[in-house]
C-alpha cells in the first residue's frame, strides 16, 4: 500500500525510560507525504510521512515518521520500534 494523506494508520509511542508507560500502538491519521530526498528514511531507504497521533492524553504532531514493517514474534504478532508508523493489522471478527 501507499501512504496518503488522510488514511488512518498506527504511530508505536516510545514509552518511557523509567517504565510508568510502555511502548504500544496509538491511532494516527497522515498529515503528509513526500517523495523528497530530505522525506526518505536514511537507514530504512522507506517513505517518512508526518502524522497527527491521537493519544488518550491529546493530540501531537510529529514529522518525519519512518515506516517499520516489524519483527514477527512467535505468538503470531509483530513488534515494532518506537517512533515509527506501520499499517494497522487485520483483526478477524471471531473474537
Amino acid at each position: 500500500m501507499k501512504p496518503s494523506v488522510g488514511r488512518i494508520v498506527h504511530y508505536v509511542s516510545y514509552g518511557t525510560p523509567g517504565g510508568e508507560y510502555k511502548s504500544e500502538c496509538r491511532a494516527a491519521i497522515i498529515t503528509e507525504t513526500c517523495d523528497a530526498p530530505n522525506m526518505i528514511d536514511p537507514e530504512t531507504g522507506t517513505i517518512c510521512v508526518s502524522l497527527c497521533v491521537m493519544n488518550p492524553e491529546g493530540l501531537f504532531f510529529n514529522g518525519h515518521v519512518p515506516f517499520d514493517l516489524g519483527v514477527s514474534l512467535n505468538d503470531g504478532g509483530s513488534s515494532y520500534k518506537g517512533g515509527t508508523w506501520h499499517w494497522p493489522e487485520r483483526v478477524d471478527g471471531s473474537n
